[in-house]
């Protein structure tokens, strides 16, 4: 597979975190205190950041005097792999393909390759290399281009294909990326409710924030470069949705438009919490399975940590393994409160 030599440590570290396997063949992960070396997705248990360094391949790790992973086989691959990461390179390489090309490419018919592909990463050809140029544009206009150009470089025809792809889904538009947010809106207010004190803040596309105990400082803090202004009647009715989705749950809490930026990986999480039946709850092991690594639990932990918008995006409904509730960053008081009050407590 080509390597990817344009993507920072960072973003190599949130590969190995989420042991993401579109990443294998890309580079290998050093573990200087093992004296091992690994694939991105390796299924070991994921070592100190600061005993990690990233190298392009095998050789350079064997170069520095380290060895071969024996759970992960970093340094061999089976025909099914070599296959799919010779089509994630050329999906990398040339954008969406036909799914009788990658067939032709790797030698297999077009429907055991769409299962293999799909087995091994969770996605399917084509939803790769859509998420792969969402990605580009997201990283695009963090680097600071232009919202036109960041759409071109990653190979949309223009704005309006983008939006149509990107309807329904959820994340800010290209250009809230730009600039860190500066510029943007965010109106806010902290309601009362007999949960504590609620901060709700919302942009004009819809809630961006739902947090207990917090107010605008903290708020400053998730926003640095927005401009925050105290809630009117304009959001009115719209709070007093989101405060009804507290105090009485039910599914129509589903149907309040958000306005959430996230990872490609955070934005999986969060669909699939969103996919959680009202009154049911899931471990993090299944969650990860639902979205096709189901040894990803720790970063559909961490996608968790990350959202913003409590409640309507329901990370409460995640539970540990043995069935006890597990972590929530507002309180077990409020979690046990929350599920007990849609059935599932």
């Amino acid at each position: 597979m080509k390597h990817l030599e344009n993507i920072s440590d960072e973003q190599r570290w949130q590969a190995v975190l989420a042991k993401d396997r579109r990443f294998d063949g890309a580079f290998v992960t050093g573990v200087h205190s093992t004296g091992i070396y690994c694939r991105p997705s390796c299924p070991a248990r994921v070592p100190l950041r600061r005993n990690v360094r990233f190298y392009p391949g095998a050789a350079e790790a064997e170069a520095a005097g380290l060895r071969a992973c024996k759970r992960c086989s970093p340094n061999s691959q089976s025909a099914e792999e070599a296959c799919v990461l010779a089509a994630i390179a050329a999906i990398r390489a040339n954008g969406a393909m036909t799914l009788a090309a990658l067939a032709d490419l790797t030698g297999y018919t077009p429907t055991h390759f769409q299962r293999l592909f799909t087995r091994s990463l969770g996605l399917s050809p084509a939803a790769f290399a859509r998420a792969l140029r969402e990605e580009r544009v997201r990283e695009a206009l963090s680097a600071g281009l232009g919202v036109n150009e960041a759409l071109a470089r990653a190979g949309y025809a223009g704005a309006d294909q983008f939006y149509a792809q990107m309807k329904g889904r959820l994340g800010m538009k290209p250009s809230d990326w730009n600039r860190g947010g500066a510029g943007k809106q965010v109106h806010w207010a902290v309601l009362p409710t007999s949960l504590g004190e609620m901060l709700v803040a919302a942009t004009d596309k819809g809630v961006c924030c739902l947090a207990f105990g917090e107010g605008e400082a903290e708020l400053r803090a998730r926003f640095p470069r927005a401009e925050l202004v105290a809630a009117g009647e304009d959001f009115r009715d719209l709070f007093a949705q989101v405060v009804a989705a507290v105090e009485q749950p039910g599914p129509g809490s589903a149907a309040i438009p958000l306005d959430v930026k996230g990872t490609a990986f955070q934005q999986r999480v969060w669909d699939e919490l969103r996919r959680i039946p009202h009154g049911e709850t899931r471990s993090y092991g299944e969650l990860a399975a639902a979205l096709g690594n189901p040894k990803a639990s720790r970063a559909v932990g961490g996608a968790n940590g990350a959202n913003n918008v409590a409640v309507l995006i329901p990370c409460h409904r995640v539970i540990a393994a043995d069935g006890s509730l597990g972590g929530y960053a507002y309180g077990l008081e409020i979690k046990a409160e929350l599920l007990r009050r849609e059935g599932a407590g």
